[in-house]
């Protein structure tokens, strides 16, 4: 059939069109974020029925219009799993979130997939396991929400005065010493008026390591930094995608309400 493409990519959202049908936001690398129709994907026994949020699909697609139809589809991996607690799902959610608001419509960002499935299947990891933890879950949220900013164009400037140029580099052990964050501007050596949040020498040595790889850690293994510090860095990521993002990324907040009690 002529228009026919075969699409991979992750279910973001989905949700009800029409009376049967199911309109599926998809991230690939090829288009970008997608919207699809697929048809009677709400009719019992449907084989389409697999489109659901957070799965990686395999999919042919047809039509020319600009909405385009789903015609089959195969999961390549479900990650459900995210699903055993409430803060690797709430997690999970935001990450899908995030990329919706990053990625244009049909514009790709080249690595946004692959980052956000990596990210995925930590979460995944994390839920399965025996002893969850919800201070891991939350750091590993936030440095995702790090990572995919700097992908999509709207990185937190983390090592330059916004307003002097001078470098930031926090000096450990002065106590005194402030880095305000100008959510229109980036981070300014100081206590400054207008700011939001301010940071002492060690949360913000601890913000400057989250472009890294890996999540930050003590020597002994167990996690940088207390939760109070990773819900201010929370906070942070919220206030810039408020700011930045051409829209708002609602789901950043529930992560924060969902923890538990320590």
């Amino acid at each position: 059939m002529s228009g026919d493409k075969r699409l991979t990519g992750l279910a973001l959202k989905v949700g009800p069109l029409g009376e049967h049908d199911r309109l599926l936001t998809l991230l690939s690398d090829e288009d970008g974020v997608v919207r699809l129709a697929v048809p009677g994907a709400r009719k019992p026994r449907s084989s389409l029925a697999a489109a659901v949020p957070l799965t990686l699909l395999d999919l042919q697609v047809v039509g020319r219009r600009s909405l385009k139809r789903v015609r089959q589809l195969q999961v390549v991996h479900n990650y459900s799993g995210v699903g055993k607690q409430l803060e690797t799902l709430a997690a999970a959610q935001a990450l899908a979130e995030l990329a919706i608001a990053l990625v244009s419509d049909c514009d790709p960002v080249p690595g946004m997939l692959d980052t956000v499935l990596i990210h995925l299947e930590s979460f995944e990891s994390l839920s399965r396991s025996s002893q969850p933890d919800a201070d891991l879950c939350l750091a590993m949220l936030v440095q995702a929400g790090v990572h995919l900013l700097a992908l999509g164009g709207y990185g937190i400037p983390l090592q330059i005065c916004c307003r002097t140029g001078a470098e930031l580099a926090p000096p450990i052990g002065e106590w005194a010493w402030r880095c305000s964050l100008l959510p229109e501007e980036g981070l300014a050596i100081g206590s400054l008026p207008g700011a939001t949040i301010q940071f002492n020498p060690s949360e913000l040595a601890l913000l400057q390591r989250l472009p890294r790889a890996e999540v930050p850690r003590r020597r002994d293994g167990e996690l940088m930094g207390p939760r109070p510090v990773w819900l201010k860095l929370l906070a942070v990521l919220e206030c810039w995608c408020r700011t930045h993002l051409p829209r708002p990324v609602r789901s950043l907040e529930m992560v924060g309400n969902c923890m538990p009690p320590q």
